[in-house]
């Protein structure tokens, strides 16, 4: 089948837009000429690729299948350009991340630093939770994506790049805050404000009471961190979370860490992409800087680190 790259382009426009019209004014082409190159496309498949319903556009079954063919040869075209414009310099270029919605405040000041040296690049961040990060990598719409340890079996390589503790915190004014120390028994008797099951944090901390024959209980489930934390202040219950989400509110004295026995969790943050996958040069300078200089530039942010006669 003689296909053209013209025809391919035009048709992955009308197949997005449904519109014959809107793909016109889109492509810079007058209504016909869009249309006719749909008509030579569909007579090289030998096979429909849109009907109309009525005043509805709709892709045949073929018509599916060439466009994501379609898709595809656009998004190499797209990174063929990319890739010529950061060889021919460094400060050039699209960084494209995904970052756990925990992690993003300390990634976020990262890449200000990072953007401070490479100020041409252009950036795009995707904060989501962890099971939408898997899913943007299985389609493999990003460079990196910083979140914790990923489940085996996605096809994917995960380098850990800084420690991540987790820590148990509460209003100031809660009957544990003023204790010395709490026991894990003690502890387990109290309710939490957690993450929604599946996430990172929530299956860490399942895992950290199971291994000490405890059971954990939820009493509330959030999906975002920052509600979590908001829940604690409330009285709703203890709170286990990152301690490099905790600035603000230490600072503020909003929530206060609690001395519990074998606390913190120690997890990772890592670096992760798919396996294989050859990534841009400002997306590797980029996971270069992150590996090297994370610790550094948490000290330098002056991040909270875990002291807890300083943080109480």
């Amino acid at each position: 089948m003689n296909l053209t790259f013209r025809q391919l382009k035009v048709f992955e426009a009308v197949a997005r837009l449904l519109n014959y019209t809107k793909a016109a004014k889109e492509l810079h082409l007058s209504q016909p000429a869009v249309s006719m190159q749909i008509k030579l496309l569909e007579e090289h498949a030998d096979t429909p690729l849109i009907e109309k319903l009525g005043k509805q556009l709709y892709l045949t079954e073929v018509g599916h299948e060439m466009y994501s063919y379609a898709n595809n040869t656009m998004q190499q075209q797209i990174d063929l350009e990319e890739t010529i414009a950061q060889m021919k310099t460094l400060q050039q270029g699209h960084l494209k991340l995904a970052v756990a919605s925990t992690a993003n405040h300390f990634v976020i000041r990262i890449l200000g630093r990072f953007a401070k040296l490479h100020p041409k690049i252009r950036i795009s961040l995707e904060v989501t939770n962890r099971s939408s990060l898997l899913e943007i990598l299985d389609k493999n719409e990003c460079d990196l994506v910083i979140m914790g340890l990923p489940p085996e079996g996605h096809n994917l390589t995960a380098v850990p790049f800084l420690e991540n503790p987790l820590v148990v915190v509460s209003y100031p004014e809660h009957p544990m805050a003023a204790k010395q120390q709490i026991s894990l028994k003690e502890l387990a008797r109290q309710e939490f404000v957690i993450r929604e099951l599946g996430s990172g944090t929530r299956s860490a901390v399942e895992r950290f009471f199971a291994e000490h024959s405890l059971e954990f209980k939820s009493k509330m489930d959030i999906s975002n961190n920052r509600a979590i934390k908001h829940a604690a202040e409330e009285g709703l219950g203890l709170a286990i979370v990152s301690l490099h989400t905790l600035e603000l509110e230490l600072k503020a004295k909003t929530l206060q860490i609690i001395n519990v026995e074998d606390f913190p969790i120690y997890r990772h943050w890592y670096v992760v992409q798919r396996n294989g996958k050859r990534l841009s040069p400002i997306a590797t300078v980029f996971k270069d800087y992150i590996m090297k200089k994370a610790d550094k530039l948490m000290q330098d942010f002056n991040m909270p680190a875990f002291n807890l006669n300083e943080s109480q």
